[in-house]
């Protein structure tokens, strides 16, 4: 079956529905209304009555009253009144003759025994229960077509004369079901004609307007087709339009030429995702800071380290024009407003900036190609020249731990084994001495030991030479840079209140998540934490700041030591060179490899001088940060307060 024909059967029958389901409640109101007039009818009759009965009674015990007070007297007066009353006669077989639905009246005692009635046959009967018609009235539409259209039925309407508070008398009105089917059936026929003319009606007017409503759906079909063969990029394409043409179903070929063109978008929409996603991942990790503008001046791509350059967020600077985020009057807004004035191209101009900072400018505009004379747009790139030089220092010392670990990965493995060796024999010529009870054999012992400890210390140097070049594994976790610093300080504080030293952290109050291995840089910040305290043998304070700049979380170690010579400085991460009499030269090596592993960098800054306030030593730990971090948190720093991986904030442990 066509799908257009499906789709037109679904809106016919849908109609179909509706209109049957308001003909359902239609008939059914019109049910109730019918049932409630007929019992409005009939208890104003059985109230006439009602009123009537009481009128004989009345007239009877007053023309023929009891013989004496007892009940069984009184209960043989009102018969005697009630049957001799010609009134009372008349008025309940004019209800039975004029009232087309009722069957027969009676007037009973309050134990149902008839003592008059329409139906000579039930006088001094027990009457039976019968339903009522209120209840029947109160009933489901449901119930009321099997009451009615069911098995034959009397009803009943009872209207009750009292006596000292108690039912005395019960007028009964007997209502017949198939009475009431006989006066409903006409209108109810006319009513379920009225509901199928209607219900065929709706279907022929849904099927007519469902299928004017698709008919544009063939303009929609040429035109989807048409555009799939103008996106089209090899032969195979027009040939497989032309095949779904040649069916005939149109909604068919609507389907399968949108599926297409959600295949084609789909393709695209993953290319320049992926494009985007390169792009902006070169522009984060780029220390050059690059700016876009339009034609018009405007920024339309940002990168990150911008913001060191103009002293502006990142994230504010797109959509800004060239003055706002250069300001003229500055050393580096000045050059690069005069370039956008006249209009050149700069390779590489070097502006000093206010601070004696240095910034390599350059200036690319990038040609229209309808028209050589106008610009696309502007590339401005921003390059720090101390940044260039750090890279430099930074590339040396990775060349100098690589050649260093190429040559000490042999070297350990070629000690080792004598060293081994040499342990055995001295056990052996330790055993021999023992075997000797001589003097001279104390003294020997003596230098047995000494040359046993002595093996022992190079072979545990050997060992940690070996365990610096061995290859590490890393084991990434999604982390909080916060919860690892917080956990090396809290493992420090006891040896940290030994040696009288205060730990004071800051940290934000937003995650500074990184992807990283917890265990290698918890061994990093823990190197860097007690070289700080080892730095003040008389006690201090050890500042621990953590932070985030754009993707980078920076955590920050600052002691108040007596700093590292400058001679000294550009060694401090090579392996085995240490000032410290009892120092192995291999804790910042390993500490600086680990960053290296991460993608991170590790920045040593140092003053000796004595009376100077920042004197001491600060070393700056960068790991890449999460792409995740919100904006937000990279626009504004969070405030200070209590250390703890929860919160945020400044705190001492000591």
């Amino acid at each position: 079956m066509r799908l257009k024909t499906k789709l037109v059967l679904s809106v016919t029958g849908l109609a179909l529905a509706i209109v049957l389901v308001l003909v359902t409640l239609f008939v059914g109101e019109l049910m109730r209304q019918r049932i409630e007039q007929t019992t409005s009818g009939n208890d104003a009759l059985a109230r006439e009555v009602l009123l009537m009965t009481r009128q004989a009674v009345e007239v009877g015990l007053r023309i023929a009253p009891p013989v004496d007070r007892s009940d069984a007297a009184l209960r043989e007066a009102v018969t005697d009144a009630l049957r001799s009353n010609n009134a009372l006669a008349d008025v309940m077989n004019g209800v039975v003759r004029y009232s087309p639905t009722v069957q027969d009246v009676s007037v009973t005692d309050a134990n149902g025994l008839v003592l008059v009635s329409t139906d000579p046959d039930a006088v001094g009967q027990q009457m039976g229960s019968r339903p009522s018609l209120k209840m029947l009235r109160d009933s489901s539409f449901r119930e009321q077509l099997r009451q009615v259209f069911g098995r034959p039925r009397v009803l009943e309407i009872a209207q009750t004369l009292q006596r000292n508070g108690q039912p005395f008398l019960v007028v009964r009105i007997g209502v017949r079901s198939t009475f009431l089917r006989n006066s409903n059936a006409p209108w109810l026929r006319a009513a379920v004609i009225f509901g199928l003319l209607a219900g065929l009606v709706s279907v022929i007017a849904a099927g007519v307007l469902a299928n004017l409503a698709l008919k544009p759906l063939e303009q929609i079909s040429r035109r989807l087709e048409q555009m799939t063969v103008q996106e089209a990029v090899d032969s195979a394409a027009p040939l497989e339009v032309k095949s779904v043409r040649s069916g005939s179903d149109t909604m068919v070929r609507v389907a399968k030429t949108i599926d297409r063109l959600d295949e084609q978008m789909r393709s695209k929409e993953a290319g320049y995702t992926a494009l985007q996603s390169s792009l902006n991942q070169m522009l984060d990790t780029l220390r050059d800071g690059v700016l876009l503008f339009t034609a018009d001046e405007r920024a339309v791509m940002v990168s990150d380290a911008v913001a060191h350059f103009v002293g502006q967020p990142q994230g504010t600077m797109v959509g800004l024009h060239l003055q706002q985020i250069f300001l003229a009057g500055t050393a580096l807004g000045d050059a690069v407003l005069h370039a956008f004035a006249a209009g050149q191209d700069i390779e590489a101009q070097t502006v000093v900036m206010e601070g004696g900072r240095q910034v390599q400018l350059a200036v690319d505009r990038i040609p229209d190609a309808a028209d050589s004379n106008r610009s696309m747009g502007t590339l401005v790139t921003l390059r720090d020249r101390d940044t260039v030089l750090q890279l430099g220092q930074e590339l040396e010392v990775s060349r100098r731990l690589a050649a260093i670990g190429k040559l000490t990965a042999g070297v350990g493995h070629e000690v080792k084994n004598p060293i081994n060796a040499m342990v055995v024999h001295l056990e052996l010529l330790r055993s021999k001495l023992d075997a000797m009870e001589d003097q001279s054999s104390a003294a020997a012992q003596r230098h047995v030991e000494i040359l046993a400890g002595e093996m022992q210390r190079l072979d545990r140097v050997v060992q940690t030479l070996a365990d610096f070049t061995r290859p590490m594994e890393l084991h990434l976790h999604e982390l909080d840079m916060r919860e690892l610093a917080s956990a090396v300080v809290e493992l420090t504080c006891a040896e940290m209140a030994e040696n009288n030293v205060r730990v004071a952290v800051e940290m934000p109050h937003e995650p500074v998540l990184v992807r990283v291995d917890g265990e290698l840089i918890r061994q990093a910040l823990l190197n860097l934490l007690l070289n700080a305290m080892q730095a003040m043998p008389e006690g201090g304070l050890i500042r621990v700041l953590v932070r985030r700049e754009q993707q980078t979380a920076v955590v920050e170690i600052i002691d108040q030591g007596t700093g590292i010579p400058p001679e000294v400085l550009p060694r401090v991460f090579d392996l085995y060179f240490t000032t410290k009499p009892r120092g192995s030269g291999i804790g910042l090596a390993m500490t600086y490899r680990i960053l290296q592993m991460h993608g991170g960098a590790l920045e040593v800054q140092s003053n000796v001088q004595p009376d100077a306030p920042d004197r001491g030593t600060a070393f700056t730990l960068r790991v890449p940060g999460m792409a995740s971090a919100s904006a937000e948190s990279r626009k504004q720093p969070g405030s200070t307060g209590q250390a703890q991986p929860a919160g945020a904030g400044t705190g001492e442990a000591s």
